[in-house]
């Protein structure tokens, strides 16, 4: 009894630390926007374990602005948490957005993700990015 009860705590707690292993070209042809972008950490916990690499901005063929973050999970286990993309005009006046939802996100140990999302509306200039770590 006591065998199957360390045999089933082993598994439970091997299934959690499931981590990525990732390959990629090692010269890529693609040529990345990225965005020089500030930070404000609010929460040191959730920063410390998903890091945003970095944000990639482009316009789409009909004119609209998308852009493309990078994440990392920097721990061997599995995070959750919630995002939300906010999208400004040129007067920097919010744009409301019928798809401005909380959006979820979970995210394997050491796994590198890409997030992306398109703007509204043509007329969107900036954007803002809000993270949430997840409660359950």
């Amino acid at each position: 009894m006591a065998g199957a009860v360390v045999i089933a705590s082993a598994l439970l707690t091997g299934g959690c630390k499931t981590t990525v292993n990732t390959v990629e070209n090692a010269q890529p042809s693609a040529q990345k926007e990225m965005v020089a972008d500030k930070r404000v950490i609010t929460d040191a916990s959730l920063a410390r374990k998903v890091y945003i690499v970095g944000i990639n901005e482009a316009r789409n063929d009909s004119g609209v602005l998308q852009i493309q973050l990078e994440v990392v999970n920097q721990t061997r286990s599995r995070q959750r948490f919630t995002y939300h993309v906010q999208w400004f005009d040129a007067t920097g006046m919010q744009v409301s957005s019928t798809t401005g939802a909380i959006l979820p996100c979970v995210i394997e140990g050491k796994e590198t993700r890409f997030l992306s999302a398109v703007a509204p509306h043509p007329a969107c200039k900036d954007f803002r990015v809000q993270f949430m770590e997840s409660t359950r």
